[in-house]
């Protein structure tokens, strides 16, 4: 049996949980698939590890072809992950229906939840530093993983992240809402992270 090796996003995980076994039971392969914040991919692969697919969002795919990593011929774009926010199941829903209401539930929580390598929490840096509020807000940063975790534990009152990862962390949350254009005065692109696959060159 053939044996495929992928590296990719976290936030593809619980995607890749429900896809990959029907994909191997069809086509009789084996997918070592491991799941990182997509910088740690991208220096994994620039330290020299090897790997046959590497999942990424466009930024981190970006930076791996100018570093000549990925055969772009071999580029497949297949989906698109919008940001949102979460709260400990039962807690009041926050208000982000105007900028304003945004930068208010933010700087009240008591704590916010957010990563530093992935890329809903590298995006969340550059939106506090637009809004003005990046030196106001408390946050509880981790590497990478499900930070909507924090909220089961108590140490964050908000999670911000990509959707996938928020769910993934169980039913100790919910759901609040989505960043839009109302919330963050930035065009639904921009809150929307959009992923590829590629073939990694041959060395």
């Amino acid at each position: 049996m053939i044996t495929i090796k992928v590296m990719t996003s976290n936030a593809l995980r619980t995607v890749f949980a429900d896809v990959l076994p029907a994909f191997e039971r069809a086509h009789n392969i084996k997918v070592d698939a491991s799941y990182d914040p997509a910088k740690r991919v991208q220096k994994r692969l620039a330290a020299g590890e090897t790997a046959d697919v590497a999942v990424s969002n466009l930024p981190a795919i970006e930076r791996m072809i100018s570093e000549n990593i990925l055969d772009v011929a071999t580029r497949r774009e297949f989906a698109h992950y919008g940001i949102g926010i979460a709260v400990k199941a039962g807690a009041a829903k926050p208000d982000i229906s105007t900028v304003d209401a945004f930068k208010k539930t933010l700087l009240n929580a008591r704590s916010v939840a957010c990563t530093v390598e992935g890329a809903s929490g590298i995006y969340f840096s550059e939106l506090l530093a637009r809004l003005g509020i990046a030196d106001s807000v408390k946050r509880s940063p981790q590497p990478g993983g499900l930070c909507a975790e924090q909220l089961i534990d108590g140490r964050a009152d908000i999670a911000i992240q990509q959707v996938p990862e928020l769910l993934a962390a169980g039913k100790g949350i919910e759901l609040a809402a989505l960043l839009d254009r109302k919330s963050t005065r930035l065009n639904s692109s921009h809150i929307t992270i959009s992923y590829a696959v590629f073939c990694l060159k041959k060395k």
